[in-house]
């Protein structure tokens, strides 16, 4: 009948206020908690490769490495797709990372990582893998 939908608008915007992402949203904690301070992606220093133990059931080790972003000073673990793509990784090199796909939360088996590289001295991870780009020489 009329006015039937209005008992559940309501209903529905209380939901929304009580919602995780709304209550983050206001209260502004991915600026304060996210080493990204809201940003999508972020520059940083390779400070060391570390391989990082699957979880169970499980069995290898995925090829991480210690970032330092710029922006902050704060210390990171990145991982890098494709274990090949560790190769063209080197310490002290400027690396730009990105979210790992789950809005902040491990994702699969790698725990606690939570980022990944997408770019290595400014040239495309997944180019230099597929050959079509090589690292420029510094």
């Amino acid at each position: 009948g009329l006015r039937a939908g209005t008992p559940s608008e309501g209903r529905r915007e209380e939901e929304k206020r009580r919602e995780r992402e709304s209550v983050c949203v206001r209260l502004g904690t991915a600026l304060k908690a996210s080493p990204f301070g809201g940003a999508s992606p972020a520059k940083g220093i390779v400070l060391e490769k570390v391989g990082v133990e699957a979880k169970q059931p499980n069995s290898a080790i995925r090829k991480c490495v210690r970032v330092q972003l710029i922006k902050n000073g704060k210390k990171i673990t990145a991982f890098v797709p494709n274990d090949v793509c560790l190769n063209f990784i080197e310490e002290n090199d400027e690396v730009l990372v990105a979210g790992f796909g789950r809005k902040g939360h491990a994702v699969g088996d790698i725990p606690g990582v939570r980022f990944k590289v997408v770019k290595v001295a400014s040239v495309s991870l997944l180019a230099l893998y597929k050959g079509k780009k090589e690292r420029p020489r510094s």
